[in-house]
């Protein structure tokens, strides 16, 4: 199977755009999934909704609501461009943010399960030896919740990389610069004889998606084995 420069170059946006994607959304999850774990506070429902509601809503409708907050007049994004020259329509940095937040109900939902399956004693009981809030969560709290991390990281990443309406609505199908794996297919299948180019693409998305689950469990397994030994 070869690949044409154009489908490389896709597939190596895909593959960057992802990543940024995950990593750019990993703190801000962690702490979302921590503070609907453990917290208790006015308006925690709303925080749930707000975070879970890219599931809900339909792609497209989540890229506009990008395209007015982040586009170039919109109220985020005009202030942005205006101050510090920071632009993300139809750049593949506008690409990375509708991936992490299309994937981000995903990672929240994975690290927060983990959070919550924690037995709180073992937090209490480094609390009632002098350890602060904040390093009961990262010596405790964050070690044990380390496989929900990573397979919140491995579904936001793999969310990331099959993205197509959010992407295409925002930052449109500009080849080189927002033409992801999943638009690239999707053009290809829209002209004459684009469909061997379309299944190529497709076997690498499978691939990569199917590599990224594999990864995954095998994480997981060591973290497990890890945890029984220790």
């Amino acid at each position: 199977m070869t690949l044409s420069d154009e489908e490389w170059v896709a597939i190596r946006l895909s593959l960057k755009v992802a990543t940024v994607a995950m990593l750019c959304s990993l703190p801000l999850g962690i702490l979302v999934a921590h503070a609907l774990a453990r917290g208790r506070f006015w308006g925690k429902s709303i925080l749930n909704g707000i975070v879970h509601l890219p599931l809900i809503l339909p792609p497209v409708v989540t890229g506009f609501l990008l395209l007015v907050t982040f586009g170039r007049r919109g109220v985020v994004g005009a202030f942005l461009y205006d101050w510090f020259g920071i632009s993300f329509s139809f750049r593949w940095t506008g690409a990375a943010l509708a991936c992490a937040i299309m994937g981000f109900p995903l990672m929240v939902r994975s690290i927060r399960l983990s959070i919550e399956a924690i037995d709180q004693k073992l937090e209490e009981a480094a609390g009632t030896l002098g350890a602060g809030p904040a390093w009961v969560f990262l010596s405790v709290t964050l070690p044990l919740a380390l496989p929900g991390i990573i397979a919140g990281m491995i579904l936001s990443f793999a969310k990331a990389m099959g993205e197509f309406g959010a992407t295409i609505t925002f930052v449109s199908n500009i080849p080189g610069e927002t033409q992801t794996l999943a638009s690239a297919i999707y053009t290809l299948t829209q002209v004459p004889g684009g469909d061997a180019g379309a299944m190529r693409l497709t076997l690498v998305s499978v691939a990569i998606s199917f590599a990224a689950l594999l990864a995954s469990e095998a994480i997981g397994r060591v973290l497990s084995r890890n945890g029984r030994v220790s």
